[in-house]
């Protein structure tokens, strides 16, 4: 199967990172080989190498169809009869239907005819360029999956028994694909985008017989966390629908069993919405599943802003832009009413009332949106925000942390937290991430790091005024934390520890089943369980007696068990419009806290009165409900489309030689140490030996590298990444990115990339490439020269990376730890009499390797590559300023060439001192 097919061009079977790929191009060349047999005929030479490869396309395509609903697997076959018949002109009339339909869409609105017979006078127009008012009058379309092993007869009497159960008044429609196994039943909710809901009938077997690799390599992440051998007869059905909600807890699942109840009530049953016994009732199983769907599809707040906006009322309260009034009457911004069109203003009010709510006190719409999406992404409490993911962090810092608090802190991290700390009043204890020296850019904190600081915290007798671990997941440049194991050995330190997650470009993850087990709230749930369980306390306890005298060494390398009294306390602050579908600004703060009820809701109440407005954006928190909507029902589809987009980047540049010239694609094996890869894999993609098992990484690694984050290394350009950002991607070829450090760009897929956009930038690549060559074929001696000393300037002349030095004495509170008082610091510069300002020469550098204490009054960060090397309170060391001299970069924030750096006068760091 993994052979070159005769008389095609495309790439053997092994190539494609995914079946749904591999499904498109084999039906666009099944349609184009077709085509070519109806010109050239069956026989001779060519005929027969054409006729070779329709049925090599047509054996690559039949094991994948199985799982789709259109065209289904009877009318495969026919096609397959089709072409052994040498019936070519019905053939490729009933391939160009199908393989138009797939392309554009057209299936999901209306019934295709693919007999020569029916007439199919219809345009295939694609369903993304319909207008949005046309595509909002058809009614949704999904496929449900029916898990039974029946012959053909009665897998016809399954689908013609739903099928008759339509109505015209149904909300949306659907089409039924039945597959035997429970395995086929994992590999189809994994390939199968369409599928919104599981039938599990008592008829389903354990093992495929699918066997080709890239279909059974959805099932490889549940093997290393299931055992599917070991599942009984009688627990298949069971165990599908506990697998099918650990796999897509999205989905809804129905079981059919003729077993009693009593033996199916104390079985885990994953999220089976509803238990069918015996014979099934067709109306009521149909009623169900729209039901279940409808129940994901509903947007309570949205749906009311859209009522509200068709209601006549009279404005006699704030804001004159309300129902268009102030633009209509007008006779100088008629264009910005033509811009926007009417709704955007029928729509805006400030009432919280006629079906509307409050987003301070929410009690209705608002409040029942807030509920839906806590469902959705797995937290017990969420909450929307109208300010953006930088208000987000203030508030659960704010609500959390009391003056004196000590918090661990990734040094960089966004400023926001660094801001939230000021704000709060917390002795700030920053820990430095591994640097990446070569790239000019900081990894992320290992665990071994945040173990030693709350070990010393509790050496030095300060653990219990440690608060908080607040960590960045997943990282700019894309690493993503072991989320499972930093909270589980630090809550084997402090029990009662506090986590904020800044997972403000990881709101997508919770809809990819890779991803979603390194997300805070899948964690904080899992953990909670596990937490009970006996097994658990068993080894806490058996761990406990073996480490009873351990030193701080030993506890470093143990891997360590929470005590099953632990508390889970973990809080996640999302940018939903980073990743995810939201107008600007629009967050959401996600709780799983056991605590938050007795101890956190009262002042996560002010703190949130605090920073939010009493004017909150509606078409914002609107774009949250209907955000929330899409990610129910299509995220799992468009998250992998977007890990697809990612992956045919990194495939690209890997293997065309003149791309791998002058960029790389940085891998796993360059942006994370080899003690932190357990799995020992280096890349995703490797020129020689193909694609890795992602599965194995994601399970065992301490970090991992996020495959939607492309981070192409462009030194070998001989342009910085800042230049090669704005004169060559923006200005020249209009791609938009916001990443870049001094050697590289980052380039982030999101759930809105097509196939397209990332064809578009593999061609200005090779184009850029291209040109490169031209350059350097003409250029003088002296020329490309100069061109090979800026390549080693930007690839091997780098200043290494700063780690965090100290705060300065006068705002710590003792020598054993690290913590500092960046609130005292912060304010104490706000007097212009504290503070004096340094150039940055020779005399400064000689200055600090004199020994003399210089301390920061700001802070200063360089963009790119966009963290504080300084903050209020931090000593400068000769490290940071020969990095901020090195830097060649024309911005950094905090610092004015033309005055210096700020720092605080000896008198005023004299006179903080006395008073301390």
């Amino acid at each position: 199967m993994n052979v070159q097919k005769p008389g095609t061009d495309l790439p053997s079977i092994s190539d494609y990172y995914s079946a749904t790929q591999l499904r498109a191009d084999r039906w666009s060349a099944l349609r184009e080989c077709a085509e070519s047999l109806q010109i050239h005929g069956t026989e001779g030479r060519q005929g027969k190498r054409l006729l070779e490869s329709a049925r090599a396309l047509l054996d690559a395509l039949a094991p994948i169809e199985k799982y789709w609903a259109f065209p289904g697997s009877h009318s495969f076959e026919h096609l397959r009869r089709m072409l052994e018949a040498r019936n070519i002109d019905d053939l490729v009339v009933s391939v160009r239907r199908v393989a138009r339909a797939l392309t554009s869409g057209a299936y999901r609105r209306r019934s295709i005819p693919l007999s020569t017979e029916e007439i199919d006078n219809e345009d295939f127009e694609d369903e993304s360029a319909l207008a949005p008012e046309d595509r909002a009058l058809g009614r949704p379309y999904f496929e449900v999956l029916i898990v039974d092993n029946v012959n053909d007869h009665q897998e016809r009497f399954l689908r013609n028994n739903l099928h008759r159960m339509r109505r015209a008044e149904d909300s949306f429609i659907y089409e039924a694909v039945v597959v035997p196994s429970l395995e086929d039943a994992l590999m189809g909710i994994l390939f199968n985008h369409n599928v919104q809901a599981v039938i599990v009938r008592p008829g389903l077997t354990l093992k495929s017989k699918n066997e080709l690799p890239i279909v059974q390599q959805y099932l490889n992440h549940l093997t290393v966390t299931e055992d599917m051998d070991a599942i009984e007869p009688h627990e298949y059905g069971p165990e599908a629908c506990r697998l099918i909600a650990k796999v897509r807890p999205e989905l809804d699942a129905y079981l059919i069993t003729d077993r009693s109840a009593e033996d199916i009530a104390g079985m885990d049953l994953g999220k089976c919405r509803r238990v069918f016994y015996n014979q099934e009732d067709f109306l009521e199983l149909h009623l169900n599943i729209l039901r279940g769907v409808n129940r994901r599809y509903k947007t309570p707040f949205f749906t009311a802003l859209k009522e509200y906006s068709k209601q006549p009322t009279g404005v006699f309260h704030a804001m004159p832009i309300s129902r268009g009034k102030s633009i209509s009457r007008s006779h100088w911004i008629q264009d910005m009413g033509a811009f926007y069109g009417p709704n955007i203003f029928l729509a805006e009010t400030s009432a919280t009332s006629g079906g509307l709510d409050s987003l301070l006190e929410p009690k209705g719409t608002i409040k029942e949106a807030q509920d839906m999406a806590a469902r959705a992404f797995g937290s017990k409490q969420t909450f929307f925000a109208t300010n953006g993911t930088s208000t987000c962090n203030k508030i659960v810092v704010q609500a959390l942390i009391r003056p004196g608090d000590i918090v661990l802190v990734d040094r960089d991290c966004h400023k926001s937290h660094h801001y939230g700390m000021v704000l709060a009043g917390a002795n700030v204890c920053y820990m430095d991430s591994y640097p990446l020296h070569e790239f000019s850019m900081y990894g992320a904190v290992p665990i071994h790091e945040i173990k030693h600081t709350l070990l010393k915290m509790k050496a030095a007798g300060k653990l219990d005024r440690v608060r908080m671990v607040l960590l960045t997941n997943c990282t700019f440049d894309g690493l993503v934390y072991n989320v499972e194991r930093v909270m589980e050995e630090c809550l084997a330190i402090k029990p009662d520890l506090v986590f904020l997650w800044d997972e403000a470009w990881f709101a997508f993850a919770r809809f990819g089943p890779t991803y979603r087990q390194r997300t805070a709230m899948d964690v904080a749930n899992r953990l909670r369980e596990k937490l009970k369980s006996e097994k658990h306390a068993e080894a806490y306890a058996a761990q406990q007696e073996a480490l009873k005298d351990a030193t701080e060494e030993t506890l470093l390398k143990t891997r360590l068990l929470p005590p099953p009294t632990a508390r889970v306390r973990a809080y996640a602050t999302q940018s939903t419009h980073k990743t995810l579908t939201a107008l600007r600004q629009g967050s959401m703060i996600h709780v799983n806290d056991m605590d938050f009820k007795g101890e956190v809701e009262q002042a996560f109440h002010e703190a949130y009165m605090t920073h939010t407005s009493t004017s909150p954006n509606y078409q914002i928190i609107a774009s949250l409900d209907v955000g929330r909507r899409q990610v129910e029902l299509e995220g799992f589809e468009f998250v992998q489309r977007q890990i697809e987009s990612a992956m045919a980047i990194r495939r690209a540049v890997a293997t065309h030689p003149l791309l791998s010239k002058y960029f790389k694609v940085l891998t796993a094996g360059d942006m994370i140490p080899e003690q932190y890869r357990e799995s020992g894999v280096t890349s995703y993609f490797d020129a020689k030996d193909g694609w890795s098992d992602k599965s194995e990484i994601w399970a065992k690694d301490e970090f991992v590298l996020d495959p939607t984050r492309v981070t192409l290394a462009v030194g070998g350009t001989g342009w910085d990444g800042d230049t090669f950002k704005t004169k060559v991607l923006m200005d020249k070829y209009g791609i938009q990115i916001n990443k870049t450090s001094r050697n590289s760009v980052l380039f982030m897929t999101n759930i809105g990339t097509t196939r397209s956009s990332v064809a578009y930038l593999i061609e200005v690549l090779v184009e850029i490439a291209n040109d490169l060559d031209d350059l350097l074929d003409d250029a003088s001696k002296m020329e490309r020269r100069s061109f090979e000393k800026r390549v080693k300037n930007l690839i091997e002349d780098v200043p290494p990376l700063p780690d965090f030095s100290r705060f300065h004495d006068a705002f710590r509170s003792g020598g054993e730890t690290a913590e500092g008082d960046i609130r005292s610091a912060f304010f104490l510069a706000y007097e212009e009499e504290n503070c004096d300002y340094l150039d940055l020469d020779d005399a400064l550098m000689k200055r600090l390797e004199d020994g003399e204490e210089l301390v920061s009054a700001s802070f200063i960060i360089p963009y790119p590559p966009g963290f504080p090397i300084l903050v209020p309170g931090q000593v400068m060391s000769p490290e940071i300023l020969h990095f901020m001299r090195a830097l060649d970069v024309s911005e950094i924030h905090g610092y004015r060439p033309d005055l210096g750096l700020r720092v605080f006068t000896p008198k005023a760091l004299k006179s903080l001192k006395k008073k301390s």
